[in-house]
């Protein structure tokens, strides 16, 4: 089997300069959910067909991991779906092949495995495979008509439909599956008499008929998952119907959502059971969250691994962490990649991590940056303590041993060392090491000035 995908229209309705097939669904381009559903089929060759900003199309999706399944073709001119496919056609094995050469849309994202293996099942030698959709406003969509024992005989397209044609709901969702051996020729037969001008790749159904090949059309009850984006309120109406049906998965494996049409999954989520989800969570990238496990409100989380018993407070941002179990982190904490959270540790509100891991037991309860940092198990982190990791030029590490205690509004000058036991006064700067046990003190001497009189505004000039 070879695949191929229209992807060349711009999308003037989107009135966006990216191509219409690199805007989002749940965080991935649109072409990019058609391609990977695509590629669960097994194909032996994928063919993008290109056009408006192909260069960048190329580019998103270049570095896919099989890439090297793709082969991209270029449509310079917007003349139909048929002429869309006549492009790769030197490029599909057609010879005495009899297998099917399926076609898809690079704007129908939600298109699933198993309805596509039914289209493909469906195509043969002998026979024209189609998916078609019951719509309930089937404007502007092609209609399937059928002669008296139900079989299909062609599909016209509104602009060409009669009134009596255009009472039809019975529309076209574009996808097919073509025995390969006789795609060229019917290709090669198409022809442009039509309202638009266009090589019309549906106009093969009739080619078919007429040689008496069969034609049969497997019909969906669920109209969102064959829908076409054509404009940002089509776009954003899948993007809901995806968010839904992802929320609806974690619900079913156990997951207690408390708004579930307020959470937004951007990747591949799981969880284990009795995890609580509040409202207004984003869930980018690749997200692991352990049993019994409580994501409070406004949270962004992105390619992180959450052990069980985490409790992760409302407005907390975390990317590329891994938190350990019983940990605590937030309200408003930011734990940015490289963080790595042991056991039973605490990263308290207005805390920024980066690069840094926190040993069993430790805490940074408010107001601090931890950055190229290693902290060994119980120690405790004071409020307003910083760790300057940058010279301005290169980045530099900072150790503390186990036990260790930083005073508040403390400042630690990387590379330094707190040995275990370490304990450091408020308003201290530390740029030297701390031996185990010792208490460092570094700040200026207070002095206290008798008789001061306040600075007062001059008045007159």
């Amino acid at each position: 089997m070879e695949i191929v995908i229209l992807a060349a229209g711009k999308g003037t309705r989107m009135y966006s300069d990216s191509p219409k097939v690199m805007h989002s669904i749940g965080g991935k381009a649109m072409l990019e959910h058609v391609i990977d559903t695509a590629l669960t089929l097994n194909p032996q060759k994928i063919h993008i067909v290109v056009g408006f900003g192909s260069d960048s199309v190329r580019g998103a999706l270049g570095g896919h991991a099989r890439a090297a399944l793709f082969n991209w073709v270029e449509q310079l001119e917007q003349l139909g779906t048929g002429h869309a496919v006549s492009q790769a056609i030197d490029d599909i094995e057609t010879d005495a092949a009899a297998n099917p050469v399926l076609v898809l849309f690079g704007d129908v994202p939600m298109i699933t495995q198993e309805t596509l293996k039914t289209v493909v099942s469906c195509c043969s030698d002998d026979c024209l495979s189609l998916l078609t959709f019951h719509a309930q406003n089937p404007g502007g969509l092609g209609r399937i008509i059928r002669k008296g024992d139900g079989g299909v005989t062609a599909i016209i397209e509104e602009r060409d439909a009669s009134e009596e044609q255009k009472k039809i709901n019975e529309v076209n969702s574009g996808i097919m599956a073509i025995p390969a051996n006789r795609l060229a020729d019917w290709l090669d037969a198409l022809e442009n008499n039509n309202d638009q001008q266009e090589y019309y790749l549906t106009d093969i159904v009739a080619l078919a008929v007429a040689e008496g090949k069969q034609v049969v059309a497997t019909t969906l009850s669920n109209e969102m998952e064959v829908m076409g984006v054509n404009n940002k309120q089509q776009l954003a109406l899948l993007e809901r119907h995806f968010q839904m049906t992802k929320a609806e998965q974690l619900m079913s494996a156990g997951v207690t959502l408390r708004d579930p049409a307020r959470l937004d999954i951007r990747g591949e989520v799981s969880c284990g059971k009795d995890v609580v989800i509040d409202s207004n969570v984003v869930l980018e990238g690749t997200v692991s969250i352990g049993a019994n496990s409580n994501i409070g409100s406004n949270c962004v989380i992105k390619d992180a691994n959450i052990g069980a018993n985490v409790q992760v407070l409302p407005g907390t941002q975390i990317e590329g962490a891994e938190i350990g179990d019983d940990a605590s982190v937030g309200p408003m904490a930011r734990l940015r990649p490289g963080t790595v959270l042991g056991k039973a540790t605490k990263i308290g509100n207005f805390v920024e991590t980066k690069n840094a891991v926190i040993g069993n037991g430790s805490k940074a309860s408010h107001l601090a940056y931890l950055g190229d940092v290693e902290l060994g198990e119980n120690c405790n982190i004071g409020a307003g303590t910083i760790v300057c990791n940058y010279d301005g030029v290169n980045k530099h590490k900072t150790t503390l041993g186990n036990n260790v205690f930083v005073g508040s509004n403390s400042v630690l000058v990387a590379p330094v060392i707190l040995e275990d036991g370490a304990f450091v006064a408020a308003g201290s700067a530390i740029n030297s090491t701390v031996p185990e046990g010792s208490l460092a003190v570094a700040r200026g001497k207070q002095r206290n000035i008798s008789g001061w009189k306040r600075p007062v505004k001059k008045t007159g000039e």
